[in-house]
């Protein structure tokens, strides 16, 4: 819809429609669009058709002015009114004035209805009787009169008694605002006499007849329009704009439950956005809205949804039983919404399955812990239906849970999640969660002092906690939280269940994952020190001489124990063993941040040296590495010395083949070790530099 946010809400939409009926029928659709065009209205021809469209008096007064014109005819507003019933009046109006039983009844109740129809004006009875009535219409303050507004007024009111059967009203009215009279005053007077059959031809068509069959055709084509919605986004607010099929007023209220609990779901026409939510409650707590409100249940069989409002100003009613008319209508309403609830329902659960497919087949991609830790994080927001989501993993060394993934939270708040780390110690929650491995229900308010704190300061108002197991093994929780404002499943068995499944596949995930890790490990690293093999030392060395600048240096040190043989002679290969990984503890305290420590065979070492400002920066290193054996090495409680002969090799500068320099390297450390051991040395042996 077009229309100007600041358009006010000063005549309804049946007006309007009336009007665009009359100029197609006696002009057809060029004087629609030229009667548009000289108006310079914010408004299409079906957007000004529709009753729930209302505008300001200033639009009227400009339509009723540009459609006399294009007609040509003086008098064609007082046309269009008193042709009103032919040319297209709301069902609604007309079921509803002939439902009062006479001209009479229908004036008498007229005030109190026209602000459905105009908020500008004020009608007043000043008196009736079985065939007559006197009528004061008065303009408000701030408004200009206009005269084509108040013949419009005159062929409406004479139309009335035409709804009954009768010939319509005789209207003298002397006395106009537009004259300089205070109001304008209507004298009517009518015929109690039916209308004679015509003598040729079928007879007149019963207005009323016609209004129900008008009135069936506009709350199918509602009903139709309220379920082509398709979702709760469309639906809600089109039920408050097709609300005017059933009742005219100047303003609508509806609030439904929301279909997953929590705050209600409220749509306003014709309201100010203030008074929208203490309104919504006091309809919803089945209040007293005023005497100018029709107010109905939005009930199907299966459940009511909530309650639907049509407002009037205070002190105004309707013409009648506007209350059948709008429940009828709240009836299409809530059928269309039990339909868009279901499908809405399947909806959801095909982007559930959708996302669990999507989990399973990212868990099979992953290949490291961290990869699986995020898929899982990723999908539970679709999964559970909350908004932010975690992984925390148990270190059972430091007693910890710690998160290793995250999604759904702010930037500041994230950083916070992956910084905090939990001690069983100090949170009960966790504590017992390790003694039962049962799942946790959160909340800002109702947690211990550290969790309360962390979901204040993540701006969570409840989570729900499950643990990953493998087997009796604590592997850390899968969690699933809610902010303010949201609806929490923290308590909801279903949420629970489908946070329990997500739980059981990361825990396999993580299994498989750990598994590999310790395979990947095992094929790479030597199992008695833990340090890199052969192999790794050497991708480590290829990648480090591949990513070395012209200018930059690699160096690498080979280390070879002295008396090895005799420690395993004389005190057995148990406390050979032990030797070697005393060796690697010192060799690994001795080396520079950056530096790698492998084991390459039996008693050799070495130790990659990249980024090496310079080449003689590595007797620095070796400097190091040699101190390291000066204190004796205790085994089995005797003190044994054991010493190492080193030799070292530096490449400079850019290699082409990488993994070829990489293996020279390595034989010329390993053959300036050799030279090292073999010759006669001091004690404190000088490490000899291959060329």
């Amino acid at each position: 819809m077009t229309v100007a946010a600041a358009e006010p809400r000063e005549t309804s939409g049946v007006t309007t429609a009336l009007l665009m009926s009359y100029l197609r029928e006696h002009g057809g659709d060029a004087a629609v669009a030229e009667t548009l065009r000289r108006a310079g209205v914010p408004f299409t021809a079906a957007e000004l058709s529709e009753p729930a469209t209302w505008t300001g008096y200033d639009t009227r007064v400009r339509l009723f002015a540009a459609a006399t014109e294009v007609l040509g005819d003086p008098d064609a507003m007082f046309r269009m009114g008193a042709e009103s019933l032919r040319n297209g009046m709301n069902a609604t109006v007309v079921l509803l004035v002939r439902a009062m039983g006479s001209p009479r009844q229908v004036y008498a109740r007229l005030p109190r209805a026209v602000a459905n129809f105009s908020t500008t004006s004020t009608m007043t009875v000043l008196s009736s009787d079985a065939t007559s009535a006197t009528i004061r219409y008065e303009l408000h303050d701030g408004y200009v009169h206009s005269r084509l507004d108040c013949d419009y007024a005159r062929g409406l009111i004479s139309m009335v008694p035409t709804i009954f059967g009768l010939a319509p009203a005789r209207v003298v009215h002397e006395e106009c605002e537009s004259s300089g009279a205070e109001a304008c005053v209507y004298h009517l007077s009518w015929d109690r006499r039916l209308r004679p059959w015509r003598r040729r031809g079928a007879p007149a068509a019963d207005p009323e007849i016609t209004a129900l069959r008008s009135q069936v055709r506009s709350l199918q084509s509602a009903a139709t329009d309220l379920v082509e919605g398709g979702d709760l986004q469309t639906v809600l607010p089109r039920i408050v704009e097709r609300a005017a099929a059933a009742v005219l007023a100047p303003a609508y209220l509806l609030a439904v439950s929301a279909p997953q609990g929590g705050a209600p779901l409220v749509h306003s026409s014709g309201l100010p956005a203030g008074d929208v939510p203490a309104l919504a409650a006091r309809l919803l707590a089945g209040d007293d809205l005023g005497p100018g409100a029709v107010v109905v249940d939005v009930r199907s069989a299966r459940r009511t949804h909530g309650r639907l409002a049509a407002l009037g100003r205070a002190g105004d009613g309707g013409l009648g039983d506007e209350r059948a008319m709008l429940a009828a209508y709240a009836g299409h309403a809530a059928a269309a919404l039990d339909l868009v609830m279901v499908l809405e329902s399947s909806r959801m659960e095909a982007r559930r399955a959708g996302a669990l497919l999507e989990l399973a087949h990212g868990l099979a991609r992953a290949t490291d812990v961290n990869g699986i830790c995020r898929t899982v994080a990723e999908a539970l927001p679709s999964v559970v239906g909350c908004s932010n989501a975690s992984v925390m993993l148990w270190d059972p060394a430091a007693a910890t849970l710690a998160t290793a993934a995250s999604t759904g939270l702010p930037r500041e708040q994230e950083a916070v999640m992956y910084a905090t780390a939990l001690r069983a110690e100090d949170v009960p929650e966790l504590f017992g969660m390790l003694t039962d491995r049962e799942p946790r229900a959160l909340s800002a308010t109702g947690s211990s002092g550290p969790l309360r704190d962390l979901l204040s300061t993540l701006g969570l108002t409840d989570a729900v906690a499950v643990p990953l197991l493998a087997g009796a093994t604590f592997l850390g929780v899968v969690t699933a939280g809610w902010s303010q404002g949201e609806v929490s499943g923290a308590a909801d068995a279903d949420v629970l269940a489908r946070l329990s499944g997500v739980g059981d596949q990361a825990s396999t995930a993580l299994q498989k994952a750990r598994l590999l890790e310790t395979v990947r490990h095992q094929a790479t690293h030597d199992s008695l020190t833990g340090l890199p093999n052969r192999a790794l030392f050497r991708e480590r060395l290829a990648a480090a001489i591949a990513a070395t600048p012209a200018t930059g240096s690699v160096g690498v040190l080979f280390c070879d124990l002295n008396r090895f043989k005799a420690v395993n002679d004389t005190f057995g290969h148990a406390a050979g063993d032990e030797l070697l990984r005393q060796v690697s503890a010192r060799l690994r305290a001795a080396i520079r941040p950056g530096d790698t420590v492998g084991r390459l065979s039996g008693d050799e070492f070495a130790v990659l040296l990249p980024r090496l400002a310079d080449p003689l920066d590595a007797d620095g290193v070796v400097a190091r590495v040699d101190a390291a054996f000066a204190e004796s090495f205790r085994l089995d409680g005797i003190p044994v010395d054991v010493g190492t002969s080193t030799g070292v090799a530096v490449h400079t500068g850019e290699a082409g083949d990488s993994s070829a320099v990489a293996e020279q390297l390595l034989r010329d450390a390993d053959a300036a070790m050799y030279l090292h051991k073999h010759r006669d040395r001091p004690p404190a042996p000088e490490p000899r530099r291959a060329t």
